[in-house]
């Protein structure tokens, strides 16, 4: 077979498209959720599956499609997940009822679990630590944070002019085409190891564990925080937590190696990672479900309140991105979770009768579109700072399993709050929006809390030296050479 040269960044061109896709369809369902629940008969609880179950799934098996990637090479992971990615975005797009949605989601979601860290660790390998993996990476983080607010105006335009159906479709074409492509564009590697081990019960328990954990929080409201179901509930998933450490302090061949949490920076950037997801994707859930059950939002309008934030965090990504190699990396991180807890806080004071740009439109461009771009760039380097070769793809996974897992966490945290509080401002006579408003206030600041919490993580466990390690400049480095397709 003749050799085809590998230039790094079409390759990487290629694989950011296919991940900003799998990143945004966490999001993109948002806004088309109150038509979905109504031309399938969602009951108002399980609507937040079609959230959670992509998002559970995707973040659940990260950590085993990492693992995957390193033993069984990353291209053919790649080509795999978007195969598996692919084909249940269409089924989503043909599911006529609540039950088959949520399971084309939650395959949609292992499909990115499998694509995921394999694309990002092949990104790490093409470029050299330093300078240029450095602006590989920003860039790459920034996607991840326009993601986010790209899914809701897509999923409001399609939505609006299409129908819910092509918000699943729209991956179709777009994974097809990659698919097509990447045997030719990315290059082949793997971990050279004499047996290949793999980890399905530290997969089973810790998927387990959060599964329930989630789904404890999320059912709450409903049946009472107090209730034995919930206690029982919880305290399994504690127990399969404590299982799944276990697993993997005894075990040949890990799925999570604990000895990478020796790297200080990379626990850092990992809790910070649960936290920024457990912030920011439940502003966008809440934030859009203020605009449409309280402001009477159409999906189309509730799409579009985001893009202004969305396009400004592209300017910023280059600011963030600069910052971050010529500064204090650490520092950058601490401004952006700052800037999206305070600006998440901000938007507890939008009042019932609410305009967007009075009320909206400042914290939107504080927390989506400054912090994100602040938060997610510096993150993204510092979770494979000094990480070896042969665990690249576990460092990958684990960086969106904390982020993917904060996320769906975050979504059934500021749901089960705003549920519980609108409950019981409707006990007290309050009318339905005057409820709902409350209910989201409470969701907010408990969101923003989240995001504030993660500044002094920062200070504590980020080092600086292993941060400047990884960003250093270097110039006196020879070029990387041409990889070449295997």
């Amino acid at each position: 077979m003749t050799s085809i040269p590998i230039h790094r960044w079409r390759a990487f061109s290629l694989l950011a498209v296919a991940a900003f896709m799998t990143v945004m369809d966490l999001t993109i369902v948002n806004t088309a959720l109150p038509t979905i629940g109504r031309q399938l008969h969602f009951s108002e609880s399980s609507l937040l599956w079609v959230v959670t179950a992509y998002g559970l799934a995707y973040g659940g098996f990260l950590l085993l499609g990492g693992r995957a990637a390193d033993l069984l090479g990353r291209r053919r992971m790649i080509i795999l997940g978007l195969a598996v990615f692919t084909a249940a975005s269409l089924g989503a797009s043909l599911a006529g009822s609540e039950a088959a949605l949520i399971i084309a989601r939650a395959v949609q979601g292992l499909g990115a679990a499998m694509f995921l860290p394999a694309a990002l660790s092949t990104v790490r390998n093409m470029f050299t630590e330093g300078a240029e993996r450095n602006k590989a990476l920003g860039i790459w983080g920034a996607l991840a944070a326009l993601g986010a607010t790209s899914g809701v105006v897509f999923g409001g335009l399609l939505t609006r002019f299409a129908g819910w159906q092509y918000v699943f479709l729209l991956n179709v074409p777009v994974g097809l085409t990659a698919l097509m492509l990447i045997r030719t564009v990315v290059p082949e590697s793997r971990v050279d190891v004499a047996r290949r081990r793999y980890d399905p019960l530290g997969a089973l328990t810790v998927t387990g564990a959060l599964l329930l954990l989630v789904y404890a929080v999320a059912q709450a409201p409903h049946v009472g925080w107090g209730a034995s179901r919930t206690i029982a509930e919880l305290a399994i998933a504690v127990a399969l937590l404590g299982a799944f450490v276990m697993v993997e302090s005894r075990g040949e061949a890990p799925l999570m190696p604990l000895r990478i949490f020796r790297l200080k920076t990379l626990a850092g950037a990992n809790a910070v990672g649960v936290l920024l997801g457990a912030s920011f994707y439940s502003f966008i859930f809440i934030g859009t479900l203020y605009m449409q059950q309280v402001l009477g939002f159409s999906a189309l309008q509730g799409g579009f309140a985001w893009a202004a934030a969305g396009v400004t965090s592209m300017l910023f990504a280059g600011v963030s991105q600069m910052l971050v190699t010529k500064g204090s990396a650490k520092l950058v991180m601490a401004f952006g979770m700052t800037v999206i807890g305070v600006g998440i806080l901000w938007t507890t004071q939008a009042p019932v009768h609410g305009h967007f740009w009075a009320n909206l439109f400042g914290p939107f461009l504080l927390a989506v579109g400054m912090g994100s771009a602040f938060a997610f760039i510096p993150v993204s380097i510092a979770a494979l700072a000094g990480v070896a070769e042969d665990e690249a793809g576990v460092a990958s996974g684990l960086i969106y399993t904390s982020q993917e897992l904060g996320g769906a966490l975050g979504i059934a945290i500021a749901s089960s709050v705003a549920a519980s509080h609108s409950n019981t401002l409707r006990h007290a006579g309050d009318t339905v929006r005057v409820a709902l408003t409350g209910g989201f206030h409470s969701a907010l600041w408990v969101a923003g809390a989240i995001a504030l919490c993660a500044i002094p993580v920062t200070f504590l466990l980020i080092r600086t030296d292993e941060m400047m390690a990884a960003v250093a400049a270097t110039a006196l480095r020879e070029p990387q050479p041409e990889l070449v397709a295997v």
